[in-house]
């Protein structure tokens, strides 16, 4: 095959409605206008959006505005004076952990840890965020951080 056989398939191609040519045609006279009134003009016709003078959907509607990112990933947070409250020393402090305490609404939450308080016993965190002053307050303390990977799930629901 070369290019100058390629052709569009059977029926896809129609000739152009040539409208006003004549009563004949089944297009002539009004030319599929109607008889008189502002769309039977030339130039007839409403501006995009007007409905009349009712105030437009557009106007109507502000709250539509804007962007919004469907793939934002938003992290709960939990500080560690709220950890070192709940948990014993050397415990293994995961979302499921959190979620059990009462401390995240879901285990499925992605959980960010901040740095709020002080923290004196040594935790083992797994969380998916972790600041940078409390990731050195938990090492100091003896613990250990572990970065869990977060993949958004399209089919929830976002808050």
């Amino acid at each position: 095959m070369k290019l100058h056989d390629l052709r569009p398939a059977e029926g896809a191609i129609r000739k152009r409605k040539r409208v006003g040519r004549g009563t004949g045609s089944g297009r002539g006279k009004t030319a599929g206008r109607g008889t008189k009134g502002q769309n039977a003009r030339s130039g007839g016709g409403v501006r995009q959006g007007f409905e009349g003078g009712q105030l437009t959907l557009i106007r109507r509607l502000p709250k539509m505005r804007g962007f919004v990112n469907r793939f934002k990933v938003t992290y709960t947070p939990v500080n560690l004076d709220n950890m070192s409250d709940q948990f014993e020393a050397d415990s293994q402090v995961s979302p499921a952990t959190l979620f059990e305490t009462g401390l995240l609404g879901s285990s499925k939450q992605p959980v960010v840890v901040l740095a709020r308080g002080e923290i004196d016993k040594p935790l083992h965190l797994q969380v998916h965020r972790i600041s940078k002053s409390a990731r050195e307050k938990v090492e100091a303390a003896g613990g250990s951080v572990e970065i869990l990977p977060f993949t958004v799930n399209k089919n929830l629901p976002r808050s």
